[in-house]
Formats: structure tokens, sequence, C-alpha cells
């Protein structure tokens, strides 16, 4: 485990200056500029040239990387990729003698129980370490309130606090099983989040490259729907629209120019199977989505009013976001 100590500069909101007084200037200075912003969080080496892993929001726009090895020897670090959908990030330090890789686990083997270590720096305590058990398996983030990611996450009760983005969550043999990325506070508190080392290691052999990572995508906006609520739906008298009374990803919107508009999707469709795979609701169609190869053929089965038919799309890279 190590510490990530980042800075970046951040422009200052400049003041109208008729309306700062002379006085004031001289006392605060020129508020046109910029200010230095420092930030903190953790990450795992998983090679010994010099390769550290942690999340993407941690290494986010900065512009100078610090990092602190275990036994406190300090090294400038290299953004040398991030992957904003997948929350995950890969920094190069020049890899000093004696340097170890963390030995990674296998996130698919856990079970619902299993010990769940989780270390890192929360709020700058470096070397914290905190015990607790996997609570869930593929818990899904959207459903966290993050559309913009895609990630099927391990969900634990060791406590992850800021500082512990970016860190290893190992299980009782020592093996880093996932990376440290959410906590979620207020109401519920208690539960963190990590993402499974499976996902990460092949997201990081991507990135160590300098690649981007490419995720396939369709251009739907699609909301769950399950037989009871589509039979509520149609018992209305003012529902402008007739749902299939079954389980499935509705597509809401289909966005324009995008590989769904070309493949004939509309909407009101109902997404039912995707690659002979059945498909339950959104979540389980953007597996089979992210399991696909841009470019190449996807069989979708949809429900359409009261016929089911079979079409074949090909998706494309998800646009990167400005």
């Amino acid at each position: 485990m190590v510490r990530i100590d980042t800075e970046r500069e951040v422009p200052r909101q400049a003041f109208d200056p008729a309306l700062l007084d002379p006085l004031l200037r001289d006392l605060f200075g020129d508020p046109a500029g910029s200010s230095r912003e420092r930030g903190q969080g953790s990450g795992v080496v998983i090679d010994a040239t010099g390769l550290v892993l942690t999340n993407a929001h941690v290494v986010e726009r900065v512009d100078q990387v610090e990092v602190t090895l275990a036994d406190g020897r300090q090294l400038d670090g290299t953004v040398v990729g991030a992957d904003p959908v997948t929350d995950l990030a890969v920094v190069r330090i020049e890899a000093p003698r004696g340097l170890n890789a963390a030995p990674l686990g296998d996130s698919e083997a856990l079970e619902v129980g299993d010990w769940a270590i989780a270390l890192g720096s929360p709020y700058g305590l470096e070397r914290t370490v905190t015990l607790g058990i996997v609570s869930s398996l593929h818990r899904n983030i959207n459903s966290l309130g993050f559309a913009d990611k895609r990630l099927d996450l391990i969900q634990t009760d060791a406590a992850i606090n800021p500082g512990n983005s970016g860190g290893p969550l190992i299980n009782a043999a020592g093996e880093v099983i996932g990376i440290n990325t959410l906590v979620r506070s207020g109401p519920g508190a208690g539960l963190g989040f990590a993402i499974p080392i499976n996902l990460a290691r092949g997201v990081a052999d991507q990135l160590r490259t300098g690649a981007d990572v490419v995720h396939p995508y369709l251009g739907l906006q699609l909301v769950p729907l399950t037989a009871r609520r589509a039979r509520d739906n149609n018992r209305d008298p003012e529902a402008v629209l007739q749902l299939p009374e079954r389980d499935g990803a509705l597509v809401q919107r289909v966005l324009q120019g995008s590989p769904a508009e070309s493949a004939g999707l509309r909407r009101g469709d109902l997404v039912v199977a995707a690659a002979d795979q059945p498909v339950t609701n959104p979540a389980a169609l953007l597996q089979r989505v992210e399991a696909s190869r841009v470019g190449e053929a996807l069989p979708l089965k949809v429900v359409r009013g009261n016929r089911e038919l079979q079409l074949s799309i090909r998706p494309a890279a998800l646009p990167r976001a400005s």
C-alpha cells in the first residue's frame, strides 16, 4: 500500500475590479490568478518496475503527484493513464531497489462473508488497517447514484473513509481482491465499496501502455420495467403507452446518430435478451454491452407491442467526456 499526495492549480474566481476596495486589495492581494489545491489518496504497487494502481478521481486533473512508500520513501509520480468510466488510474514511479508488487487475488472467487481488510491513509493517517467482511457482491454502481460509471462493486463493512480511495482491499491470505473507491455517508453510513481486482487488472493492463480504455455503447437511455409495473401502467386509462408485461430494460430514449438508432430501436421497446442471455433490467444489458466488442454484431431480443423482434446492433466506442 502507498500514500498518494497530489497538487493541482485551480483558477480563483476574479472579482469585478470596480467592486474591490483598494484597501482590501492591499490586504488580500489581487484575487485574480490561481491557487494550489492539495488532495490525498492511496494506491497499491502492482508491478515491481514502478506501476501503482489507484482511483482516477484521486489523480484527476492534477499536475503533481507524490507517492510515499510503506517504508517512508517519497517519490515523484507520473499519471500514465486514467479511465473515468471505471474510476481507475495507473501512476508510474521510478522504481527503487527492493520494490515489491502486491499479490493479486481472484475477485470472482469471493463469497459473501469472506474476510475483507482495507488498507489506506484515511484523513492522512498512513498505514491504517480496518477489518470487515464481504457484505455483497456485484453491487451495481448506478444504484448508488453514479450514472456515468460502469462498475459492479464489492460491498464491505470494513471502514473506508476519505483518503482510502485507491488503496487495496485484501483477503485473509493477503491478496488484493479490490481497489477501495467509495464510502456511503449519511443514512446507511458504514458501507464501503471496492472495484473487483479482476476488472482493475484488465483496465490497468490497457492503461499502462498509455492507451485509452475503450467501452462499447449503444446510445440508449433505459429504465427498469417489471411485469407488475407494466400491468399497473396498462390499467391506467390515461396511460400514453401500453407496455409489455414482462421484466426487462425499457427504452426511454434513443440517442440521435447512435448505434441504437441505426439498429432501429425505438422509444417504448423492451429489451429482454442480449447475446442470448436474459435481460431483466438495464444493469444486465449494460453487462452484456460491456462484454461485447466495438463494431461486432450484438444480437438483441426486443418486445415491441405484441411482437418479439430479433435485432442486431453494432456497439460503438463510448465517446469520451470533454
